[in-house]
């Protein structure tokens, strides 16, 4: 039951991507177009979005009548980060194609980041991590050519919320070190707020690892850090950040410090602290359910029942009032009051709630199922705008090639005439002296018949010794074939008479050792000339001690003869070279996956 209203310690931080938080009391019509940008992400921050979304056009159509276009730029990135808010898809992938537009157009590096950086909130947000961060990384790059540490505060708050959703435990670090010290250098406490956020996630990461009792307690040191800038500075920090800084800290002190009433009584403080703070909030209602989450889950410990369930009704009716309900919330809670009444023993109620689970789960699917569709349909939108760049690239690639090709075929063509002129003059003067070349070569070729035919009569009689030759060896090798046929029949002959007296034949066994023996000397000989030191290194590297044959046989894989003909040289079966080479390879300590031919080639 702990964990049913919870709103996830790692996961929460992931989704709010800071702004300042410093509203302009001014007039309206007298703020300037950054002003007017900053309202707009007040807005959003406190879930204001339809007046967030009036401040951005505001600031669009001041900075497109005083032409500035990279203030044009910063005012749609805050307008597409609240239709990604609000899961507005279709006009989310819209909106940032002209936010790309007008960087474009305004050809400044900032104006590119703020761009690249919204095309990494659109990515995110239709779960293509892989693009998401690649467009980070590009907007980083555009940032260093004209440094500004807001945007970059928020794209390594971006990165670092990507590679805590694969458990990158070092590049967690790296990048929420990184975003809070550019939120620093910005002097933006709520994007600060959500820094030190991620600092401690970092840090429980670290924790979960090592055990370090340091890396335990840093977890608590960021989220105070939250709690004393919201002290300091409550107008710069969005309640919900301070709102979700607190849940975490309650969280903490219940998962490290259970069975503390020290721990318990801060769970209740910091629960407290969050309801009270989102009480009149405009946005934040998860939050708020949390809170009242913990607090029903601390009252069940306590027994207190009826206060478990008021706790719990207070969420529950949080959660229905809301125009757009959280059902995933609502799950949980609906999920809770399901168990709290069936401890009690109000089956009714039970049965109610839990029909009511049912209910939010269906509707949570089809709410998934739909923002699935449309995040689909924006996939397809993109690989389809950008197979259609891909393929303007690649014609404007092909006219270029083809402009080049027909100016190629232009010069050659003159080149070609003027090579026509000069040859023809050069063919009439080359066929008056070929005339004077041909007797002479008529006469050359009558001496040069008469020299071929010499040779030719000189070749002959060389062939006709040549082939006396030959058939004197292939006599030669008849007789030596003869009497290897007579020496195997001999062999056949004696082995058929020692199996008919049924007596093992002592010397013929030891002859054969010897020979084997002879064998294996001479493949010791051809490796230590390749190399002196492969027997010595073999043995080393051996778990267990080698036998001789076991030498052997590893000598013939390194000269890569293969099983049949390593099994005829050995006198044993194909079958038993390799359950040989099975029983090497474990005396090597190879494992199952490792080649043992790979590993002798590359000792030798």
């Amino acid at each position: 039951m702990r964990y049913s209203l919870l709103i996830n310690v790692v996961r929460i931080s992931l989704f709010i991507f800071a702004g300042t938080a410093q509203a302009q009391q001014t007039n309206l019509g007298t703020e300037t177009p950054a002003q007017l940008t900053r309202m707009a992400e007040v807005c959003r921050l406190s879930e204001d979005y339809q007046q967030g979304i009036t401040r951005a056009r505001q600031a669009i159509q001041k900075a497109m009548e005083q032409n500035d276009l990279t203030e044009v730029t910063k005012a749609y990135t805050v307008l597409t980060n609240i239709l990604a808010n609000t899961k507005q898809y279709a006009l989310l992938k819209k909106t940032s194609d002209t936010t790309m537009l007008f960087a474009q157009k305004a050809k400044t590096s900032t104006a590119m980041a703020y761009a690249l950086y919204i095309q990494a909130v659109l990515y995110n947000t239709i779960d293509n991590a892989e693009l998401a961060a690649s467009y980070c990384y590009k907007s980083l790059k555009a940032e260093e050519q004209a440094p500004d540490p807001y945007i970059a505060g928020k794209t390594y708050y971006l990165l670092y919320a990507l590679n805590s959703r694969w458990d990158h435990i070092e590049n967690v670090n790296t990048y929420a070190r990184k975003a809070t010290e550019n939120a620093l250098r910005a002097s933006d406490y709520n994007l600060l707020s959500n820094c030190y956020t991620a600092r401690s996630v970092a840090a429980e990461y670290n924790y979960q690892q090592s055990g370090s009792t340091e890396q335990r307690d840093s977890i608590l040191y960021f989220l105070e850090r939250v709690e004393e800038l919201y002290r300091l500075h409550p107008e710069g920090i969005a309640k919900k950040t301070f709102g979700i800084a607190c849940i975490n800290i309650a969280d903490y002190q219940l998962k490290y410090f259970q069975g503390s009433e020290k721990a318990k009584a801060a769970a209740i403080h910091y629960a407290n602290l969050a309801r009270e703070t989102l009480k009149d909030a405009t946005g934040g209602q998860e939050v708020l359910a949390s809170s009242l989450g913990i607090l029903s889950m601390l009252a069940m410990q306590e027994k207190n029942f009826l206060q478990a369930e008021n706790y719990l009704l207070e969420a529950y009716h949080l959660m229905t009032d809301l125009e757009t309900p959280y059902y995933y919330t609502l799950v949980n809670i609906a999920t809770s009051l399901t168990s709290l009444y069936e401890q009690t023993g109000n089956y009714t109620r039970a049965l109610e709630f839990q029909k009511k689970v049912t209910l939010y789960n269906s509707k949570l699917f089809s709410e998934k199922q739909a923002l699935n569709a449309q995040k689909l349909e924006i996939q397809y939108e993109t690989e389809k705008k950008n197979n259609e760049l891909l393929m303007l690239k690649q014609s404007e690639k092909y006219n270029r090639m083809q402009k080049y090709l027909y100016s190629g075929i232009a010069a050659i063509s003159v080149l070609g005439l003027i090579f026509m002129f000069r040859s023809y003059h050069f063919r009439l003067r080359y066929s008056l002296q070929r005339e004077k070349q041909l007797h002479l070569e008529k006469q050359e070729a009558e001496l040069q018949m008469k020299l071929e035919k010499e040779e030719q009569s000189r070749l002959k009689a060389e062939q006709e010794l040549l082939e006396m030759q030959q058939q004197q060896l292939q006599k030669e090798m008849m007789a030596s074939q003869l009497q290897l046929d007579h020496k195997r029949e001999m062999l056949l002959q004696l082995k058929e008479k020692l199996n008919d007296n049924g007596q093992v034949n002592i010397n013929k066994i030891w002859n054969e050792e010897l020979s084997l023996d002879d064998d294996f000397e001479d493949v010791k000989l051809q490796i230590q000339r390749v190399h002196p030191e492969f027997f010595s290194q073999l043995n080393e590297k051996a778990l267990q001690k080698l036998t001789p044959l076991d030498l052997k046989l590893c000598a013939y894989l390194h000269l890569k003869i293969d099983t049949k003909k390593i099994a005829q040289m050995l006198h044993i079966e194909p079958k038993s070279v390799r359950m040989s080479r099975y029983r090497i390879k474990q005396k090597l300590g190879l494992g199952k996956d490792e080649d043992l031919n790979l590993f002798l080639q590359q000792l030798g």
